[in-house]
């Protein structure tokens, strides 16, 4: 695959090669963002926060979710019901592990993120449990937001 240099314009999608993708991400997290693995569950460093602000990905800084949609669902990763904007996450159609699940991704750089669940009955305004590993994720404190 071709090499990219630079960073894109803000909002433009993140192309980079794998060999760039495994020297800029930890081996964790290259894992889980461009293998599609999973960390395992409560190890997590946003499973239980309740700090305010906005959650990135953590490979490209793209805006994915805010505090505000996030909510306690007692799984083991950081759960929200909503992405901030329709636009920041796209949904696939995961068959692995001999079941249909529906995977989530980066909008702007194609990193997994984690799966989307519908009709468990969380007490949330969509009826979804967005559940997204932690280390996919960066955590911008509302006063950095600020």
């Amino acid at each position: 695959m071709e090499e990219f240099s630079g960073e894109p314009h803000p909002g433009e999608p993140v192309r980079r090669s794998e060999r760039q993708w495994r020297a800029m991400l930890e081996p964790e997290e290259y894992a889980v963002l461009r293998e599609a693995a999973t960390e395992r569950p409560w190890t997590g460093e946003y499973v239980s926060t309740t700090t305010t602000g906005v959650y990135r990905c953590r490979a490209c800084g793209h805006e994915l979710f805010r505090s505000q949609e996030k909510f306690e669902s007692h799984c083991g990763w950081p759960s929200f019901y909503d992405p901030s904007d329709s636009s920041a996450v796209t949904l696939h159609e995961d068959t692995s592990l001999g079941m249909t699940r529906t995977e989530v991704r980066c909008a702007r750089c194609d990193s997994h993120l984690g799966h989307v669940f519908y009709g468990e009955g969380y007490p949330t305004p969509t009826d979804a449990r967005y559940c997204i590993n932690s280390v996919a994720l960066t955590l911008e404190t509302e006063d950095a937001v600020s």
